[in-house]
Protein backbone atom coordinates (compact mmCIF):
# COMPACT_ATOMS: atom_id res chain seq x y z
CA UNK A 1 0.00 0.00 0.00
CA UNK A 2 1.06 3.35 -1.08
CA UNK A 3 1.48 6.05 1.74
CA UNK A 4 1.42 9.83 0.60
CA UNK A 5 2.87 11.92 2.84
CA UNK A 6 1.39 15.81 3.26
CA UNK A 7 3.43 18.59 4.61
CA UNK A 8 1.44 21.30 6.34
CA UNK A 9 2.46 24.22 4.99
CA UNK A 10 3.32 27.04 8.01
CA UNK A 11 3.57 30.38 8.26
CA UNK A 12 6.44 32.05 5.61
CA UNK A 13 10.12 32.85 6.60
CA UNK A 14 10.94 35.54 8.30
CA UNK A 15 12.57 37.81 5.47
CA UNK A 16 15.71 39.45 7.16
CA UNK A 17 15.84 41.74 4.26
CA UNK A 18 12.70 43.04 4.62
CA UNK A 19 13.79 43.52 8.10
CA UNK A 20 16.84 45.65 7.51
CA UNK A 21 15.17 47.70 5.57
CA UNK A 22 12.50 48.45 7.46
CA UNK A 23 15.29 49.55 10.71
CA UNK A 24 16.65 51.85 7.83
CA UNK A 25 13.40 53.52 7.25
CA UNK A 26 11.48 53.34 10.65
CA UNK A 27 13.74 52.96 13.47
CA UNK A 28 17.35 53.74 12.67
CA UNK A 29 16.14 57.58 11.85
CA UNK A 30 15.17 58.13 15.74
CA UNK A 31 17.85 56.92 16.85
CA UNK A 32 20.38 58.50 14.53
CA UNK A 33 22.24 60.69 17.14
CA UNK A 34 22.77 57.45 19.41
CA UNK A 35 23.88 55.57 16.43
CA UNK A 36 26.65 58.11 15.68
CA UNK A 37 27.81 58.64 19.22
CA UNK A 38 28.23 54.60 19.14
CA UNK A 39 29.93 54.57 16.15
CA UNK A 40 32.48 56.45 18.30
CA UNK A 41 32.46 54.97 21.32
CA UNK A 42 31.64 51.50 22.67
CA UNK A 43 31.35 51.35 26.33
CA UNK A 44 28.70 48.70 28.03
CA UNK A 45 27.99 48.54 31.52
CA UNK A 46 27.00 44.93 31.43
CA UNK A 47 28.16 41.73 30.07
CA UNK A 48 24.93 39.45 29.27
CA UNK A 49 25.19 35.87 29.16
CA UNK A 50 22.31 33.93 28.10
CA UNK A 51 20.93 31.14 25.96
CA UNK A 52 21.68 31.16 22.06
CA UNK A 53 17.57 30.35 22.32
CA UNK A 54 16.29 32.72 19.70
CA UNK A 55 13.01 33.50 22.27
CA UNK A 56 15.23 34.87 24.98
CA UNK A 57 16.27 38.34 23.94
CA UNK A 58 18.35 39.90 26.21
CA UNK A 59 17.61 43.91 24.72
CA UNK A 60 13.84 42.90 24.98
CA UNK A 61 14.38 41.67 28.20
CA UNK A 62 16.09 44.39 30.00
CA UNK A 63 14.54 46.94 27.38
CA UNK A 64 18.48 48.09 27.45
CA UNK A 65 19.33 50.70 24.02
CA UNK A 66 22.15 49.74 21.33
CA UNK A 67 25.57 49.40 23.29
CA UNK A 68 24.47 49.31 26.68
CA UNK A 69 24.86 45.22 27.14
CA UNK A 70 27.97 43.52 25.93
CA UNK A 71 26.06 40.09 25.35
CA UNK A 72 27.45 36.23 24.75
CA UNK A 73 25.47 33.57 23.94
CA UNK A 74 25.99 30.05 24.35
CA UNK A 75 23.70 26.79 24.00
CA UNK A 76 22.62 26.45 27.88
CA UNK A 77 24.12 29.78 28.46
CA UNK A 78 27.08 27.84 29.55
CA UNK A 79 30.42 29.68 30.45
CA UNK A 80 33.42 26.77 30.89
CA UNK A 81 35.65 27.49 33.90
CA UNK A 82 38.83 28.77 33.30
CA UNK A 83 41.17 26.86 31.66
CA UNK A 84 44.74 27.38 29.66
CA UNK A 85 44.15 28.12 25.80
CA UNK A 86 42.23 29.80 23.71
CA UNK A 87 38.33 29.78 24.18
CA UNK A 88 36.25 32.23 22.53
CA UNK A 89 33.77 32.43 25.69
CA UNK A 90 36.81 32.92 27.78
CA UNK A 91 38.07 35.80 25.79
CA UNK A 92 34.76 37.73 24.99
CA UNK A 93 34.30 37.68 29.04
CA UNK A 94 37.87 38.91 29.23
CA UNK A 95 37.36 41.63 27.02
CA UNK A 96 34.26 42.78 28.73
CA UNK A 97 35.51 43.13 32.06
CA UNK A 98 39.64 43.78 31.82
CA UNK A 99 38.68 46.50 28.37
CA UNK A 100 35.18 47.25 28.27
CA UNK A 101 35.32 47.27 31.94
CA UNK A 102 31.76 46.55 32.52
CA UNK A 103 30.62 46.31 35.91
CA UNK A 104 28.16 44.06 36.10
CA UNK A 105 27.27 40.30 34.94
CA UNK A 106 23.93 38.27 34.14
CA UNK A 107 24.11 34.97 33.48
CA UNK A 108 20.28 34.34 32.44
CA UNK A 109 19.24 30.93 32.43
CA UNK A 110 15.18 30.39 31.16
CA UNK A 111 12.06 28.03 31.00
CA UNK A 112 11.67 25.15 28.61
CA UNK A 113 15.45 25.14 27.84
CA UNK A 114 16.21 22.58 25.19
CA UNK A 115 19.24 22.16 26.65
CA UNK A 116 18.63 21.21 30.15
CA UNK A 117 15.72 19.60 29.26
CA UNK A 118 17.89 17.18 27.78
CA UNK A 119 20.00 16.54 31.00
CA UNK A 120 16.98 16.14 33.01
CA UNK A 121 15.51 13.78 30.66
CA UNK A 122 18.67 11.81 29.74
CA UNK A 123 17.87 12.25 26.20
CA UNK A 124 20.35 10.34 23.98
CA UNK A 125 22.73 12.19 22.30
CA UNK A 126 24.77 10.10 20.94
CA UNK A 127 24.17 11.40 17.27
CA UNK A 128 25.26 14.91 18.73
CA UNK A 129 28.57 14.16 20.08
CA UNK A 130 29.65 18.39 19.90
CA UNK A 131 26.70 18.64 21.90
CA UNK A 132 26.81 16.00 24.46
CA UNK A 133 30.76 17.38 25.06
CA UNK A 134 29.65 21.26 25.51
CA UNK A 135 26.80 20.15 27.97
CA UNK A 136 29.48 19.14 30.00
CA UNK A 137 29.85 21.97 31.52
CA UNK A 138 26.94 21.66 33.38
CA UNK A 139 27.83 18.62 35.44
CA UNK A 140 28.03 20.14 38.48
CA UNK A 141 24.02 21.52 37.97
CA UNK A 142 22.84 17.92 36.76
CA UNK A 143 25.16 16.80 40.33
CA UNK A 144 22.94 19.41 42.25
CA UNK A 145 20.01 18.39 41.41
CA UNK A 146 20.15 14.98 41.23
CA UNK A 147 17.57 13.85 44.03
CA UNK A 148 15.33 16.03 42.03
CA UNK A 149 12.45 14.20 40.17
CA UNK A 150 8.97 14.72 38.49
CA UNK A 151 7.78 18.14 36.80
CA UNK A 152 9.46 20.48 39.19
CA UNK A 153 13.06 18.66 38.07
CA UNK A 154 13.61 21.04 34.53
CA UNK A 155 12.86 24.31 36.95
CA UNK A 156 15.32 23.18 39.49
CA UNK A 157 18.02 22.50 36.93
CA UNK A 158 17.48 25.33 35.30
CA UNK A 159 17.91 27.55 38.67
CA UNK A 160 20.81 25.43 39.73
CA UNK A 161 23.01 25.92 36.11
CA UNK A 162 22.74 29.77 36.45
CA UNK A 163 24.32 29.04 40.07
CA UNK A 164 27.12 26.48 38.66
CA UNK A 165 27.75 29.01 35.67
CA UNK A 166 28.08 32.24 37.95
CA UNK A 167 30.35 29.94 39.98
CA UNK A 168 32.48 28.74 36.79
CA UNK A 169 32.17 32.16 35.66
CA UNK A 170 33.85 33.28 39.26
CA UNK A 171 37.13 31.24 38.13
CA UNK A 172 37.92 33.67 34.92
CA UNK A 173 41.23 35.98 36.37
CA UNK A 174 39.62 39.17 35.09
CA UNK A 175 36.42 38.70 36.85
CA UNK A 176 38.09 37.50 40.29
CA UNK A 177 40.37 40.78 40.00
CA UNK A 178 37.68 42.94 39.10
CA UNK A 179 35.41 41.60 42.05
CA UNK A 180 38.46 41.47 44.52
CA UNK A 181 38.74 45.04 43.13
CA UNK A 182 35.10 45.69 44.37
CA UNK A 183 34.51 46.90 40.55
CA UNK A 184 32.59 43.94 39.45
CA UNK A 185 29.31 42.12 40.68
CA UNK A 186 27.67 39.11 39.43
CA UNK A 187 24.05 38.44 39.11
CA UNK A 188 21.96 35.18 37.96
CA UNK A 189 18.78 35.09 36.68
CA UNK A 190 16.05 33.06 35.55
CA UNK A 191 13.30 34.36 32.71
CA UNK A 192 10.04 32.92 32.42
CA UNK A 193 9.27 32.86 28.55
CA UNK A 194 5.31 32.37 29.35
CA UNK A 195 4.87 35.25 31.87
CA UNK A 196 8.34 37.20 31.15
CA UNK A 197 8.97 37.51 34.91
CA UNK A 198 13.01 37.38 35.58
CA UNK A 199 13.55 35.91 39.16
CA UNK A 200 16.45 36.93 40.82
CA UNK A 201 18.42 33.57 41.91
CA UNK A 202 21.49 35.18 43.84
CA UNK A 203 24.77 36.27 43.19
CA UNK A 204 27.99 33.52 42.72
CA UNK A 205 29.47 31.66 45.38
CA UNK A 206 32.25 34.38 47.04
CA UNK A 207 35.97 32.60 46.61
Amino acid sequence: MQTTHTTQAGPAPHDLADGVARFRREVFPAKADLFARLAEVHRPTTLFIGCSDARVVPELITQSEPGELFVVRTAGNLVPAHAPGADGVAASIEYAVAVLGVTGIVVCGHSACGAMTALAEGADLSAAASVAGWLRHADASVARTAGVTGPGRLSALVRENVRAQLANLATHPSVARARAAGTLTLHGWVYDIRSGGVTDVGPAPAG
